[in-house]
């Protein structure tokens, strides 16, 4: 099994240097993450809220506009946003 790169909820946008089509600017949010059998067919299920309808992506056609929640705690060794001077 394949590790996906992008995280449900988090915060993506098309990678401008993929093929453009037409579709709204983001943001778009993560609201799926589909099986994937191998690299080339890591697959997403994306949401704007300039649609109705969610929209399918494939993982190189999108990029992180913030990181994953799990990045922040990483990261930051807590949760996203906490004061760590108290």
């Amino acid at each position: 099994m394949t590790r996906h790169k992008f995280a449900i909820g988090q915060i993506i946008d098309f990678d401008t240097r993929v093929t453009p089509l037409p579709r709204p600017s983001g943001p778009y949010e993560v609201t799926r993450v589909l099986p994937a059998e191998d690299v080339r067919s890591r697959t997403y299920r994306i949401k704007s809220k300039a649609e109705p309808f969610e929209r399918s992506a494939k993982e190189y056609e999108i990029v992180a506009v913030q990181p994953a929640t799990s990045e922040l705690t990483a990261t930051f060794g807590g949760a996203a946003g906490a004061d760590r001077t108290r």
